[in-house]
């Protein structure tokens, strides 16, 4: 099975130049970074309060829900990113996500009297749209960073290299007459 660094490091030409530095830390493409290993156990810091790492999970399953495949919840992704904000991060990376999350928290206070982890999935989606369209403070840099945390943690578990893709860590062989309709799901190595 592929690591999740060696994944992390595929995932890279997703989204281009313009990276998240923790994820770019992590997939070791900034330029003389040193990169510490990382343990596999828990964050070596706290980066979030309750509500904050309770809201972020509920946010991080509507960037990539639950469908006929497990979201990113099943996939850990927000343990993921409490880990690579903790380890890999700078502490000036986390200000965008906790200041998002804030913001967001406030709008939904405001606009819907429930925080915003207890909001339905309808309002979650219409706080991250306005997150999106920067009309948050801080709102579009937060969801610019926040989607590549989820897309890259989704991506780089077992869930997502797995049951979202098919994994094949060397591709079978060659077929010019392979029917595009028998093609089930987009495939990783």
């Amino acid at each position: 099975m592929i690591d999740r660094r060696t994944a992390l490091a595929g995932v890279v030409g997703l989204f281009g130049t313009a990276l998240f530095p923790p994820i770019a830390r992590a997939a070791r493409v900034v330029p003389g970074s040193k990169v510490p290993v990382i343990s596999e156990g828990p964050p070596s810091i706290a980066v979030f309060t309750a509500p904050q790492r309770a809201l972020m999970t509920a946010l991080s399953e509507r960037v990539v829900p639950t469908t006929d495949t497990p979201g990113a919840i099943a996939a850990g992704v927000p343990a993921y990113i409490e880990k690579l904000l903790a380890d890999w991060a700078e502490p000036k990376d986390r200000v965008p996500i906790l200041a998002g999350l804030d913001a967001i928290e406030a709008r939904s206070l405001q606009d819907f009297k429930i925080s915003a982890a207890q909001a339905t999935p309808e309002q979650q989606d219409a706080l991250l749209t306005l997150a999106m369209n920067d009309q948050l403070p801080s709102g579009g840099q937060f969801f610019w960073a926040f989607r590549q945390l989820v897309v890259t943690g989704y991506y780089t578990s077992e869930i997502g290299m797995t049951q979202e893709r098919e994994y094949l860590p060397v591709p079978g062989e060659y077929n010019g007459e392979f029917l595009y309709s028998k093609i089930n799901k987009v495939y990783c190595a």
